[in-house]
């Protein structure tokens, strides 16, 4: 009897603290007072009292203690489903949810009065205002119950959604894993069920024995008719709601006013329950800090072992602190979520932001930049970053988020399928867009390697530290994959790199871009720790030989320098010190190597280039050939003081030394030669310095 008086008091209550404009109060106020006395399930004036109550919901949205009331009466069974559902729909927030609430919808639903439909459309609402529940400490005390629901084939993937939300490693247990994997077997591979378990076995892979991707689909997007108009409410009324204005002026770079909004609408707010927060905070540090009061780095150190992830892990998007955290800590369930989250958010707010919804596209383009800079500061992709490219490069047109896209691209991780299923699809939009583009896509793929290298050198370092600890062990660690994955992306670019600049006609720009990712292919084993040589094909390396800029000249002789230095290094190895002794160079590698470097010299050098020698890998022009150019001694125009990237240095110099006009180019010989010399160094053509002085004898004049 008392149970039944108690919703009427609630909802007279509620009625009475709802503020409304004019009659909309007396109004609503008439509805939840007829709902508090209806004895019938089928109410005459119910249709005319939910259009009212609805009216002020879709509009401004209910107070928790109106949502606590009417959930209550909507769960309890005492109308038909027709009035349940439609009171279930009008359940619009205009601030928080009250945990009090859902805990009781849960425990009408262990009454089995609600009916099926009833009890699936709460579960859809409660995903739906999950971020906005006031507090989740006795929702976690109902783990259990919620999971006993996973028996029913109608609700087990909104469960699932819910549990996964819900998971922390103390609600990991032996019964909850043997459980999944009989559901699994009985219903196939769900992918709700294999997200649960993925996250399971995070927490204690001790009892997950199964082999999981480490990459799970995501949860159906929802359809739930509740999500757009909670944002519009939200947003509304968003002056009252924003408690922690301060802390995000904090966390976040400036920017327009527009853009702020979107971050509102999108990215929840750091919260702790709400209980923690009226604490003392002596009771607070033996539990968890709450996170509104973390603004400081010296508080996370201070409250380290005292800080626990947001239920919503999107909010942490907002605090570089938490992200130093989810740094330090050694548990990967975190990133997961935030994973899981990010790939829902991209599935679901942002399916139609191409066309002519220009705000939508901008807002996209900026939660972009927030992965980005998240990727960035963690350094490492998201998997859901990898799923959002495989399906955009095959439909994309270049234009499109064209910065954010190349940016997602340089994190994706190293396998066997990265050509097939990113560069692919990208060569035709390559071969087809403007100069500017290919050199954007070329600075995006040499990011991608140094992230790739960057991974490794870390990685490599671990695992020797590892191996000098446990001398016992005969393990070492497989670099087959990894090699195979860089080896396949550095001949992939080389024949697109080749192709683009026979298409461009050896711009100078574009050779730029293509050498600074040479740069960092030649310095792969002393700044990487990976020993492994590629050398650049003919195509590239003679267009840079023959540039006429001298940028490109001295970058390619710096790198050439690089190879030397890699080279002599993995040659003077010693085999007892080689973590990898199966990986060697191979004796072509220094074959194409020495090849280049004689065809360098003899052009720059001794005044030989155009010389047939089936030896080299050089360009060998007959004699009668050059006649026919007319060019007078030809074999000595690509010497430092003829090159065409480097005469103007040679003019300059003439004019410099001697301003009367006495000496030509001829005149650059002996000690003038090597005065030259000099002022080419002085110049910043370092790349040329150290390449000749490795790969000649600079004594005198005469060595020339």
């Amino acid at each position: 009897m008392e149970r039944s008086r108690a919703p009427s008091i609630r909802l007279r209550e509620a009625a009475a603290s709802v503020v409304v404009d004019g009659g909309g109060l007396e109004a609503l106020q008439k509805a939840v007072e007829y709902f508090s006395t209806v004895k019938e399930r089928n109410p005459s004036k119910g249709n005319l009292y939910l259009d009212t109550i609805e009216g002020v919901a879709f509009e401004k949205g209910l107070l928790p203690d109106v949502i606590e009331a009417l959930l209550d009466v909507a769960m309890s069974a005492r109308l038909v489903d027709r009035f349940n559902t439609r009171m279930l729909k009008c359940l619009i927030p205009a601030s928080v949810v009250p945990e009090n609430a859902v805990t009781k919808a849960i425990s009408w639903m262990c009454t089995r009065k609600p009916s099926m439909n009833i009890q699936l459309l709460f579960i859809k609402w409660l995903l739906a205002v999950f971020d906005l529940l006031n507090s989740k400490k006795h929702l976690h005390s109902l783990y259990g119950i919620i999971f006993f629901y996973l028996q029913n084939d109608k609700l087990c993937p909104y469960i699932c959604h819910l549990l996964y939300l819900l998971t922390r490693k103390e609600n990991v247990k032996r019964f909850r894993v043997k459980k999944l994997i009989e559901l699994q077997s009985k219903m196939g591979m769900q992918t709700h069920l294999m997200a649960l378990l993925l996250l399971y076995k995070i927490h204690a892979p001790e009892y997950v024995s199964l082999t999981l991707s480490g990459k799970p689909k995501n949860f159906q997007a929802s359809t739930s008719p509740w999500k757009k108009i909670i944002e519009r409410v939200q947003n509304n009324g968003y002056r009252q709601l924003a408690k922690t204005q301060s802390l995000v002026n904090f966390i976040e770079p400036p920017m327009r006013k527009r853009k702020r909004k979107m971050h509102r609408e999108i990215i929840p707010f750091i919260s702790s329950a709400a209980h923690m927060t009226e604490l003392p905070r002596s009771v607070i540090h033996s539990k968890t800090f709450p996170l509104e009061q973390l603004t400081t780095f010296s508080q996370l150190l201070q409250n380290f072992d005292w800080i626990e992830f947001p239920a919503q892990m999107g909010s942490v998007l907002r605090s570089p602190l938490l992200l130093h955290y989810i740094n330090w800590v050694k548990d990967d369930s975190a990133f997961l979520r935030l994973d899981f989250w990010l790939a829902q958010t991209l599935q679901e707010e942002f399916t139609d932001c191409k066309g002519d919804n220009l705000q939508k596209e901008e807002e996209f383009k900026e939660f972009l930049n927030i992965i980005i800079r998240t990727q960035e500061f963690l350094l490492e992709g998201f998997s859901c970053c990898e799923e959002f490219l495989i399906k955009s490069l095959s439909l994309w047109d270049s234009s499109w988020c064209s910065t954010q896209i190349l940016a997602l691209l340089t994190w994706i991780p190293p396998s066997s399928d990265v050509i097939a299923l990113y560069f692919d699809p990208l060569m035709k939009l390559f071969f087809t867009s403007s100069v500017y583009f290919k050199c954007s896509v070329i600075e995006s793929i040499t990011n991608l390697l140094v992230n790739w290298l960057t991974w490794h050198s870390v990685y490599i370092t671990e695992m020797d530290k590892q191996i000098r600890s446990d001398l016992e062990s005969p393990q070492k660690p497989s670099l087959s994959g990894f090699m195979n994955s860089v080896f396949e992306l550095v001949e992939f670019c080389a024949r697109m790199f080749t192709m683009a600049l026979q298409m461009e006609a050896y711009n100078s720009l574009l050779i730029h871009f293509i050498l600074n990712f040479y740069e960092t292919v030649s310095d792969m084993y002393l700044k990487y720790s990976l020993p492994m040589v590629i050398m650049p094909p003919d195509g590239i390396f003679y267009p840079a030989l023959l540039s006429l800029e001298s940028v490109s000249l001295n970058q390619l002789c710096y790198i050439m320098h690089r190879y030397r230095a890699n080279l002599v290094a993995l040659k003077s190895l010693d085999p007892n010190k080689n973590v990898y002794p199966d990986l060697k160079v191979s004796r072509k590698i220094f074959q194409q190597f020495n090849a280049f470097v004689r065809v360098a010299v003899s052009c720059l050098w001794t005044s030989g280039n155009f010389v047939q020698d089936i030896r080299l890998m050089s360009i060998g022009i007959e004699d009668h050939l050059l006649e026919q150019t007319k060019i007078p001694d030809s074999k000595s125009s690509f010497t430092v003081v003829n090159h065409p990237a480097l005469m103007g240095h040679a003019i300059n110099f003439i004019q410099k030394g001697w301003p009367n006009g006495r000496k030509r180019l001829h005149a650059i010989q002996g000690k003038v030669w090597n005065w030259y010399m000099k002022y080419l160094y002085n110049q910043g053509l370092n790349g040329l310095k150290y390449f000749l002085e490795g790969s000649t004898h600079l004594s005198s004049s005469s060595g020339h």
